[in-house]
Parts: structure tokens; sequence; C-alpha cells
């Protein structure tokens, strides 16, 4: 809340005589509700009229009840919340110019001039021709005698900020979108529970996860989880890949492991761009080395459920930045979007993130797999780097010599076994001898030391 903060006097005088909207588009993601709980909360602390536009950009073309003066009391209980409670539609009303002309009739009706629109990329990229057309869309309405002229002097601008709602992290721009954390947290905890059951029948399974146009959802569960193999459309596998996959099936089963998980994002293709589905991978399994496969489609449920921590705070943060920066803008400001960099909500222009997020899938559809991965950005780059080396590179057959010894200290937490895991296995890729000390500096001190190998 940095610039709420260091404005605070003012802050509180900052929205008196004017009026925000905040809608909710596309595909709902977990913590929207934070974020439009922020909204309003803020809105309402600067002076400002805050409402709620329900059922997403339909709601602003049909207009009347659904469009709401939303008050303190309203965003309530709201914060723990999945999904969207003001509602979410596709709207093919607003694609069209007499359906943006309604949506400009009601705002202006109401003395709106400030709107927060929180969604995807298609959602923001609306918003900004919206705000382009603006002055148009009064002059028609004006002409047409919808409004009057005192009401067009009043609203003669309008101000546009985005937050990206999205489970799939697939703009660019911000190092997370709302919803991922939520979604990923969904994922891990149905693959945990997979696990389970492939150990107890020594079976292997394909898991098919969201991200049509992105692999994040799939990458950072293969890494998360030890998958053996990972299809993400950012980086198709390479020529022969499918003898290349089995071999690495094998190998896990040679090291002792009862289970194979192989994750596969449902935008899944190859090097010509042919489509990698699920169901293929697991027939090439069955028929190739015999092993009994199961296919497990997570669907809607990674969008369903309660909101992490990390999207709670992440949409709140996000919903005070956005009021702050409407507030603050003028008729020459472009639509900006928040985004996440660096654990600090900041402002960046909306149409230059939206065109490198386009430029993503443009680079996808001309097979410039390399410039794709660069374009999401360096978080991406390195989480694949990462599931690649510990997933796939092959011990040498050279020992350095080096012993290396791995202990714990002091209490538990969350993750030590996968720090572990990574560094015995870069360890022993880079021909060192790697062992496990138990029971920390006392097991240390009492000998308690055994090799570990890649198997653990």
């Amino acid at each position: 809340m940095s610039h709420l903060s260091s404005k605070q006097p003012e802050a509180q005088t900052l929205g008196v005589g004017k009026a925000i909207a905040v809608l909710t588009s596309g595909g709902d993601a977990q913590g929207m509700n934070a974020a439009v709980r922020a909204v309003v909360r803020v809105g309402i602390y600067t002076g400002a009229r805050v409402y709620f536009v329900h059922e997403g950009y339909q709601g602003l073309v049909d207009g009347e009840d659904n469009i709401k003066v939303a008050t303190w009391e309203s965003v309530s209980m709201m914060l723990q919340l999945g999904g969207t409670v003001i509602g979410s539609a596709r709207c093919q009303d607003f694609r069209t110019r007499e359906g943006r002309l309604k949506a400009a009739c009601n705002l202006v009706k109401k003395g709106i001039t400030n709107l927060c629109v929180i969604g995807g990329d298609g959602s923001l990229t609306g918003a900004d021709t919206f705000r382009h057309e603006w002055s148009s869309l009064l002059a028609d309405l004006l002409k047409a005698g919808r409004i009057t002229t005192e009401e067009a002097q009043n609203s003669s601008y309008l101000n546009i900020v985005g937050m990206v709602g999205s489970i799939d992290n697939d703009f660019c721009g911000t190092d997370m979108t709302i919803g991922t954390d939520s979604a990923l947290h969904r994922i891990m905890e149905i693959v945990d529970a997979i696990t389970t059951t492939a150990q107890s029948h020594q079976r292997t399974f394909v898991l098919e996860v969201m991200g049509r146009h992105c692999g994040y959802l799939a990458l950072v569960t293969a890494l998360a989880c030890g998958a053996d193999w990972v299809f993400i459309p950012e980086s198709p596998p390479e020529l022969e890949w499918e003898e290349h996959l089995c071999r690495r099936l094998i190998e896990t089963r040679g090291r002792g492991s009862r289970l194979n998980i192989i994750i596969v994002a449902e935008g899944a293709i190859d090097l010509h761009g042919n489509p990698i589905t699920s169901e293929f991978v697991k027939n090439l399994v069955v028929k190739r080395l015999g092993y009994d496969t199961r296919v497990t489609v997570l669907g809607h449920v990674q969008r369903g459920g309660t909101p992490s921590a990390f999207d709670r705070i992440l949409g709140s943060r996000m919903g005070v930045e956005a009021v702050m920066a409407l507030l603050e803008g003028s008729p020459d400001t472009p639509a900006c979007v928040v985004s996440l960099s660096g654990n600090q909500a900041i402002r960046l222009p909306l149409m230059e993130c939206v065109q490198v997020t386009k430029d993503v899938t443009k680079a996808m559809e001309e097979k410039k797999f390399e410039n794709a991965v660069k374009l999401r950005g360096r978080s991406f780059q390195n989480n694949w780097n990462v599931y690649k080396v510990l997933a796939h590179v092959r011990p040498t057959s050279t020992k350095s010599g080096y012993n290396l010894a791995i202990l714990n200290v002091g209490a538990p937490a969350a993750g030590m076994n996968a720090a572990v895991r990574a560094a015995v296995r870069i360890g022993i890729i880079n021909g060192h001898t790697m062992l496990a000390v138990h029971d920390g500096f006392d097991g240390l001190a009492k000998g308690k030391t055994e090799e570990i190998g890649r198997a653990h």
C-alpha cells in the first residue's frame, strides 16, 4: 500500500466527486473477490462512489440492476471466497459498436468515469478499445439524444485500469496473475493423491492441466512433483520424442520407482504444431511399454475452491494500486495494468503488455519456440531449465573425487525435502558422491551418514 500510506491525508479526499465501477470478466480465478473487495473499500476510503458491475461486460451493456452501488459491508466475508461473487460472463454484445454504445450510456447516466477491469488479456484489450472510442461514443449518444450535453461534459473521458485474473499465468509483464497460486495448490493436492494410488498399483498416470496457450501450470507442477515428463506449448519435445519418453519411463522404473507421472498442458503440441493429447500419450505408453496407464483430466476443479493466502494478498494489493491509479489519472493517462514485479505492485502500460502476450502466441504459431520461452520471462525460463536439469540430464560417467554431505538443522520446514532432492541430483550429475547426514549435527558427530543416490 505504498501509494496509499505515503499520501494518507490527501488520499482520503482524492476520490471525492468521482465514481468507480469494478467488473470481472472472462474465466473466473481465485483471488478475484479479494481484488474486488480492495477496490470497493479503498474507493470508499478515498471518498469515491463505487459500483459493482454484475456479470462482466454483459452487465455493463444491459445496465439497470446489473450496476449497483457497493458499500463497505457489501464486500464483507468476500475475501475467502473462490470464483467471483459479482459474476462473469462471455459477452458478444460488447464486441459490437452498438453494445459499447449501450455500455457507455449506462456509465454516463451514473456519472462513472473510472473503470476497473479484472480479467484476462482479451477482457483488458476490450477495455482499452472502449476507452479509445469513448469520445466518439459520447458524440453518437449525444447526437441520438440518449444523453444530455451536461452529461457528456461531466463524462468527457474514461480512465481504465486492469488487473489480470487468470489461473494460467499467461499475461506478460507480471510475475504472477491472480488465481495462479491457488490453481497450483489445487493441482498439487490432486497429484499427491494420485501418487499414492499409482504407487500401490505400479501405474503410470498422465495428468492434463489447463493451459491452452501457456504451459506455466504444467511446468511448475512437473517441477514441484518431480514428474518424469512434461509437455508444454512453448517448448515442444524434440523429434523422436516418443522413444526418449519411453526410455525415460523405463529408467525410472529401473531405479526402483513404482510409478510414473507425466504432465500434459491442454495446449501441448509437437514441433510441427500438431496437438499432443493426454490420450495419445497414454496409448503410446500402453502400446510400447505395456504399463498400466490412466489419464486424469483435472478440468475446472483447478478454478474452484478457496483462494490461497498468496492470491488473497495479491488481489488485495493490486486492488489498492488500481484505485490509486484511477484516481491519479488524467485524460492523457494511458490505460495501465497493475502487475506484480519483485513482490511490488506496479503500473505498466496495458497495451504494451498485451502486445508481448500476443507475441508469445505468434512465436508459437511461427514455430519460433526458443523466442516464445524467452518472451514468457526470466522466471519461466529458469523454471524450464531447472526442470530439464533435474529430470532429464544424465549423470556424468567421470567421478569428480568430491564427497558432499547434506544435513538439515533446526526445526523441520515444508520444502526441505525438495531442496535436498535438488542438491543431490545436481551433485550426482556433476560426478560428486553425495552423502546424507541423519539427525543434523548430532548425527554428523556420531557418523550417521550414508551415500544417497538419484532415486531418493
